[in-house]
């Protein structure tokens, strides 16, 4: 896979998966246009590709159509989109019967809305480039019911795999791939209740095929193959990259 002299914007650059798919693609010659809510993290590969960082809220339409668009002016052009944003509310996000729905509306505008908006203004660039392809990440979770229940981060994911696939049939013409991928279980800031609890990351391993966590370097190899050209007959996929979790159904 080569990545020389092309360019990407990573939306949920600010750390765990979207950092590392970031850092994977500078590591291999790409330009890279991150932008996250959080500040801009410490540790961001120093080449031999470049970046650029844009702190805000890709729920926002202003903000999003600044950091895209930013990102295709300062390198030239648009070749990936990679869409890693979200968040996974466990004290908040319940049941829809006794939910706040102010925290629904909020985790749809995080985890769905802000890929709508990141394709957006992302395909204008591609399309005058000749192609590109995207990656937008759901989850396992997207694929059944839980208990306790997270129905607004459920709903959002497996909205998010409908919405990528649209995407593939809409954009085939064009050159523009879209495919989703599926993480399971994985060691990532989102999952910081398993960082310091060797007993709960040992039990959840359990439930996993090949035995162990997944890391984010585990997602973000999966998610530069669907970006390459070895995946250039691959669109409207839901990869599932969770250790044979799903298989199991």
């Amino acid at each position: 896979m080569t990545f020389k002299n092309k360019y990407a914007f990573v939306a949920g650059a600010g750390g765990g998966m979207g950092l590392a798919i970031a850092n994977a693609l500078i590591g291999q010659g790409c330009r890279v246009g991150m932008a996250d809510l959080k500040e801009q993290p410490a540790d961001i590969g120093g080449g031999p590709g470049d970046h650029v960082y844009f702190k805000g809220d890709l729920s926002d339409q202003t903000f999003v159509a600044r950091a895209v668009n930013g990102t295709a002016e300062a390198f030239g052009g648009l070749d990936y989109l990679v869409n890693t944003a979200g968040v996974l509310w466990l004290d908040r996000d319940k049941s829809v019967t006794v939910m706040d729905m102010d925290v629904w509306d909020r985790v749809m505008a995080i985890n769905l809305k802000s890929f709508a908006l990141t394709a957006r203004y992302a395909v204008a660039h591609m399309k005058a480039g000749g192609g590109g392809a995207m990656v937008h990440f759901s989850s396992i979770d997207a694929t059944g019911g839980d208990v306790p229940a997270q129905d607004a981060y459920g709903a959002s994911k497996a909205a998010v795999i409908r919405l990528a696939k649209s995407l593939a049939i809409q954009l085939a013409g064009d050159g523009i791939r879209s495919n989703v991928i599926l993480p399971g279980p994985t060691m990532s800031p989102m999952q910081e209740r398993w960082q310091d609890d060797t007993n709960a990351q040992a039990r959840v391993a359990g439930f996993v095929p090949l035995g162990r966590l997944g890391s984010v370097d585990d997602m973000a190899d999966a998610c530069l193959f669907l970006l390459s050209d070895q995946a250039r007959y691959i669109t409207g996929v839901a990869l599932p990259v969770d250790g044979g979790i799903t298989a199991r159904v």
